[in-house]
């Protein structure tokens, strides 16, 4: 780098307030945009809304100012090699020099998948790549929501092969996927179908690009919005290689546009091809059922009410033959209960008595009398073969 020609005069004097003026103005000048690549660190952000830090390297450092508002589209940490854009300037109150930063980005594929590892892993804890909270797609959607750049190869792709496959009604939510608003205005999109309630699937798509073009598509505030959502999201961002954060957190995740679109709906064939199917396992069903129920029909012996009858009536013989020898069995017993019961009474009774010599006394109102002193009452003796009156 050639040394600049000195422009002050030995013998000029300034006060230390016009030398930092003219300080300030060289650098200015001189610096009006500068690239510093380095390493950040002592990240501070003030209430105003202002960031400040230092960017380094293994000789030197440099102060740092990103007013309140200027894009970010990443988060920033100590130890986090960038790339800084911005107007070299002093300043004064301190006698320092230092760099106000319009643009800030990463330093290499190495520092942003880094960074994209370390986001991954904490939006993981959170559970917000859990299969359980994954949502199926609908078979048949009849309107499909699209958060895309409308100027975009992505949704021309989208719309042609939904065209070729199966046509649905298409609802497209605008935004840009690319650069520092992109984040915020695809998360925008993806509320707004849930809050509107007016799509069957989201599709979350742009065409191919660098890794830090596709970096919107890992921001946390895209990540948690679809996530978040109530309707089942499909993501087609880049080519098949790429994988986003958004793709963790989506539903379904197709490697390009093109394939979202392939993976939403059916083709026209596919689905004459299904209900084909369905309709010959059906008949087929159907079809079984019928040859069983005729076989079945053909092994059943049809009686005539003849017959029916006659087998009626055999049982009803039978029946009677049963109930007939079990009430002459009953009879026999009692029959012989009652034989037994005689003999006893026989055995038991007072004419076997009479019949040993002895005799019976008695009064005229025909009590037995079996005292001496109550003879004068007797009235009539019976003997074994007939009663004497006496």
């Amino acid at each position: 780098m050639q040394k600049p020609e000195p422009f002050v005069k030995p013998d000029m004097i300034f006060s230390v307030s016009d030398a930092s003026a003219l300080l300030k103005n060289v650098v200015e000048t001189a610096f009006p945009v500068i690239k510093i690549r380095g390493e950040l660190s002592q990240i501070t952000r003030a209430t105003s809304g202002h960031m400040y830090m230092t960017i380094k390297d293994s000789s030197a450092a440099m102060s740092v100012i990103i007013w309140r508002g200027t894009p970010i589209n990443f988060a920033l940490s100590d130890g986090l090699e960038v790339i800084i854009t911005g107007k070299l300037t002093t300043y004064p109150a301190r006698s320092n020099y230092q760099i106000i930063a319009n643009n800030i980005e990463m330093a290499g594929v190495g520092a942003i998948l880094k960074m994209l590892e370390e986001r991954k892993q904490k939006l993981a804890n959170e559970g917000l790549f859990d299969a359980s909270r994954k949502k199926p797609l609908p078979k048949l959607p009849t309107t499909i929501g699209v958060v895309t750049s409308p100027t975009g190869a992505a949704f021309q792709d989208i719309q042609n092969r939904l065209r070729e496959r199966f046509p649905v009604h298409i609802i497209l939510y605008p935004a840009t996927v690319q650069g520092a608003t992109a984040a915020a205005e695809v998360a925008a999109g993806v509320k707004y179908f849930n809050r509107t309630k007016n799509v069957d699937v989201i599709i979350v798509a742009r065409g191919g690009g660098s890794l830090e073009d596709l970096l919107p598509f890992s921001e946390e505030i895209v990540v948690r919005a679809v996530a978040e959502s109530e309707i089942p999201v499909i993501t087609g961002v880049g080519h098949e290689p790429d994988w986003m954060l958004v793709d963790f957190a989506a539903d379904h995740r197709a490697p390009t546009p093109t394939g979202a679109a392939e993976a939403v709906v059916p083709t026209k064939i596919s689905l004459v091809q299904e209900l084909d199917n369905l309709w010959h396992r059906i008949s087929s069903n159907i079809t079984t059922r019928v040859m069983n129920a005729k076989k079945q029909i053909q092994n059943t012996t049809i009686k005539s009410p003849r017959q029916m009858v006659m087998e009626r009536a055999q049982r009803l013989d039978d029946i009677t033959r049963t109930l007939g020898i079990i009430i002459n069995a009953k009879l026999n017993v009692t029959h012989h209960s009652i034989e037994h019961c005689g003999q006893m009474l026989n055995s038991l009774g007072y004419k076997n008595v009479l019949k040993r010599g002895y005799a019976i006394a008695r009064s005229a109102d025909n009590k037995i009398i079996s005292s001496a002193t109550c003879a004068d009452k007797i009235t009539t003796i019976e003997f074994v073969d007939g009663i004497k009156t006496i």
